[in-house]
C-alpha cells in the first residue's frame, strides 16, 4: 500500500483506529483490509458501526460498499447492533444513489468465505444499482453466481 495525501490534505494508506476497534482487531486484519486505510473523505456516509464507500472496481455506475468499522470477516461475526447499523446504512446509501443515479433496481449482498468469492477478509455489503438494459436478461439476479443456474425461468 502506498502512502499519500488526498485532495483534502488527509493522509491515506496508513492504519487508523475506529472507535469500535481494539488494537488486537487492527493488528489481525490490518494488513489484509484495504478499507482500514481509506481516509474519511472517501466515505459516502457512516454511522456508529459502519461506513459506505464507492466500490474500487464497480460493476455498475454507483456501486458502493457498506463496511463495518470493526474488522470482522463476515456477517455471522457481526453483533446484532452491527447488523442493524449495516442495514440502516444500506438504506441510506440507496437513497443517495437514487438521488444521484436514479437506477431501476438493486442487487444487495455479501460474499462470505473464499468459496463464495470473498476476496477481502473484512465484512462489506455490496449495494449495486441496476439499470434497464445493463444485461440482456437480468432474470435470476444473484443466482448467476453459478454459471448456468441464473435463469431457471427459461
Amino acid at each position: 500500500m502506498s502512502y499519500g495525501v488526498d485532495k483534502r490534505g488527509e493522509r491515506y494508506g496508513q492504519p487508523r483506529m475506529n472507535p469500535s476497534m481494539s488494537r488486537r482487531d487492527v493488528g489481525s486484519l490490518n494488513a489484509s483490509s484495504p478499507f482500514l486505510h481509506l481516509p474519511r473523505s472517501a466515505w459516502l456516509a457512516s454511522n456508529r458501526s459502519a461506513f459506505a464507500i464507492p466500490d474500487g472496481y464497480p460493476v455498475t455506475t454507483g456501486h458502493a460498499l457498506v463496511v463495518t468499522h470493526r474488522p470482522i470477516r463476515d456477517w455471522w461475526e457481526a453483533t446484532a447492533e452491527e447488523r442493524a447499523d449495516v442495514l440502516a446504512l444500506v438504506d441510506e446509501v440507496r437513497a443517495l444513489l437514487d438521488a444521484e443515479h436514479a437506477p431501476d433496481g438493486y442487487n444487495v449482498g455479501f460474499n462470505a468465505g473464499a468459496a463464495a468469492g470473498q476476496t477481502v477478509d473484512h465484512l462489506h455489503v455490496h449495494v449495486i444499482p441496476r439499470y434497464d438494459g445493463d444485461v440482456a436478461d437480468p432474470r435470476g439476479g444473484v443466482r448467476h453466481v453459478i454459471p448456468g443456474k441464473g435463469n431457471y425461468l427459461a
